[in-house]
């Protein structure tokens, strides 16, 4: 399962700042006034000398709130037409509009930093604090390097984007790369692949330079820019949107891990000595990290592909629900239908009609488009959108719950502030989606009539080896793509060395290798989109641990007594109800206040992990009994 981007207010807009992340959402219906040059409004300003006051803070904050508004619909449009109509002509728009978005981000967040000693409302001070924090990469104020940084990132994405490469005389794009990945068997056209995508980071673009020294420059503007806004980088700026400090962040996701890791050593184990029995100790040696390319995923984020080869003997569920859909007559359209119906379940409204007219549901023939799947508020009201190149699988059955889980979400926190229309914090927003997938059960597809007859416990092992080959495998991973960045924007790693240190955190945490030697000169981080779009994944991480404590907390809720894998909360109208009362909050609270409310915990726990998967961890012990683990 690959992860996906929700396109919301204070979010994830993978190039700039937190003003060019309303491009997700954007304002009230009515478009600005395009006659002028630019739709810009003249940024507010303070004399310097100024003692600032109560009243100027309330006033500068409501300055805020309208350009985002103004602004939100018109920059979401333009970032959606590129994304759906990739064009030079629609690269540039999407340039100029990250360019006054980066600028007005910096703008805004170096004014508020004026009112740091002012004794403002509780409400006033979080506003003036998420101002400052959530500009995703700042730039400089200096002249020119907002634009800068917008053309850079616009050309990193693309490079991505387009990407293909020769595979038996055949250009293939990224998305069919990715499907090959998970279907091939050979090892020798796998490391082909695999290689093969990764060189796209080391061919020179338009501009004459790598996607590494892209990157490079990228890191320069960004530490600059966040070193303006008092942070001493870019990487600190990003783990200050938690509430608590960037240190204090750090630890937080290092607990976490520790927490759930005993659980992924004894899973890496099991599918390392699976491995080594298909393919022999030449490719799979026990006492080495795992080929990077042989977990059926371009990136080992996700080893899901690879459950026939690793699952246990006897515990064929019955049912492959990539055939089920299929069998069924399910196209793409019907698989996004059935997943509104699981949330209109629960008591949520369903999709306006516009969703259905204006969605990209699947990938068109006669353009190049972004196929990473997200989420889109166009509006910040009811222009709900999702973007994806659906197919009918497994995999996209449970991408589709995961995105309208953030249509849902945005939605419900339409009437907050501007500043406020995001998740509780980055973690929420991705967790919605994810907690919802995990009620994608036997039961949940008998309700729905994909499956005839539920499969007896006796197959519970297979279906939990099959959502921990997702879930539990993605964490290290999910962990170490933004611990590389911290990395990149403190300096520790120079761009002779990002390679070398991201195949070290890999070796680390996930206990895998690269096919082949690779040299300082490839930039291998880039070949995963989220590094070249710039998309914090420390969200992903929190919300791998964070949708589970939801899942327990929704099946208490329900009146659950069985297995918590065996819990599906279709049709509960009582969960709904919580639920949509913690999303409707938005960003108005600390996340531990939103977390309470649904849950009754105030701190994010790995427990629920841990119990989730217990039958599993049993079995993968009494497997490994005689193995030699570790690397």
């Amino acid at each position: 399962m690959q992860l996906h981007i929700s396109r919301h207010m204070a979010g994830v807009y993978a190039s700039v700042s937190l003003l060019a992340m309303t491009a997700a959402c954007g304002g009230p219906a009515s478009q600005p006034d395009m006659s002028a040059e630019t739709p810009t409004p003249r940024a507010p300003s303070l004399t310097e000398d100024a003692a600032p006051t109560v009243a100027e803070a309330a006033a500068f904050i409501e300055r805020v709130e309208t350009w985002m508004k103004e602004f939100g619909e018109y920059s979401s449009r333009i970032n959606w037409v590129n994304e759906t109509n990739i064009t030079f002509d629609t690269e540039w728009l999407n340039t100029q509009v990250a360019t006054q978005s980066t600028e007005m981000g910096v703008k805004f967040a170096n004014e508020a930093k004026r009112f740091n000693g002012v004794d403002l409302p509780q409400d006033m001070r979080r506003k003036i604090e998420r101002i400052k924090v959530n500009v995703n990469l700042p730039a400089p104020e200096r002249p020119g390097a907002a634009a800068q940084l917008a053309e850079i990132n616009t050309r990193m994405i693309s490079t991505y984007a387009t990407g293909k490469i020769d595979l038996d005389g055949e250009m293939k794009p990224g998305v069919d790369l990715e499907e090959m990945m998970g279907t091939v068997r050979d090892p020798q056209k796998l490391q082909e692949i695999w290689t093969k995508w990764r060189e796209i980071t080391v061919a020179e673009n338009d501009a004459g330079a790598t996607m590494r020294d892209d990157y490079a420059r990228m890191v320069e503007i960004a530490n600059e820019g966040a070193a303006e806004l008092g942070f001493a980088d870019a990487g600190a700026k990003w783990r200050s949107q938690y509430d608590m400090t960037p240190a204090e962040f750090e630890a937080e996701a290092d607990r976490l891990w520790a927490q759930v890791k005993p659980l992924y050593d004894e899973m890496h184990c099991h599918v390392r000595a699976k491995l080594n029995e298909r393919y022999g100790d030449d490719i799979v040696p026990l006492d080495q990290p795992i080929r990077a390319d042989l977990l059926g995923n371009m990136w080992a984020q996700s080893w899901s592909n690879i459950y026939d080869m690793v699952a246990p003997g006897n515990a064929d569920p019955g049912y492959d629900l990539t055939q089920l859909l299929v069998s069924n007559g399910y196209d793409a359209v019907k698989m996004v239908k059935a997943g509104e119906q699981f949330f209109t379940s629960l008591g949520i409204e369903p999709m306006p009609d516009t969703f259905w007219e204006r969605s990209q549901i699947t990938k068109p023939r006669d353009r190049e488009v972004v196929c990473h799947a997200s989420a889109w508020n166009i509006d910040a009201r009811d222009d709900l959108r999702i973007k994806m190149c659906t197919k009918v699988n497994a995999d996209d059955f449970q991408t589709v719950h995961h995105e309208l889980g953030h249509n849902v979400y945005q939605r419900a926190y339409k009437d907050q502030s501007p500043i406020y229309q995001d998740g509780a914090n980055g973690g929420f927003h991705e967790a919605i989606g994810d907690f919802v997938a995990l009620s994608i059960t036997p039961s949940y597809l008998t309700e729905i009539g994909l499956l005839e007859d539920e499969p007896d416990a006796s197959k519970d092992i297979g279906l939990l080896m099959a959502q921990a080959l997702d879930r539990v495998a993605f964490l290290p991973f999910g962990l170490i793509m933004d611990k590389w960045r911290w990395q990149v924007f403190s300096g520790e790693l120079t761009p002779e060395t990002y390679n070398d240190g991201w195949w070290e955190l890999r070796t680390r945490y996930q206990g895998i290798r690269p096919p082949v030697d690779r040299g300082g000169r490839y930039f291998d981080p880039g070949a995963k989109y989220h590094i070249p779009a710039n998309v914090s994944y420390e969200r992903y991480y929190i919300a791998r641990i964070l949708q589970f404590q939801f899942h327990k907390a929704a099946c208490e809720q329900a009146g659950w007594e069985g297995p918590l894998h065996r819990c599906s909360i279709y049709g509960s109208k009582e969960v709904g109800e919580k639920f949509n009362a913690m999303m409707e909050m938005g960003a108005s609270q600390p996340w531990p206040d939103a977390l309470e409310a649904f849950t009754g915990v105030r701190e994010i726990d790995g427990e629920a992990v841990l119990e989730y998967f217990e039958p599993l961890m049993v079995w993968l012990r009494e497997q490994n009994r005689d193995r030699s683990c570790g690397w």
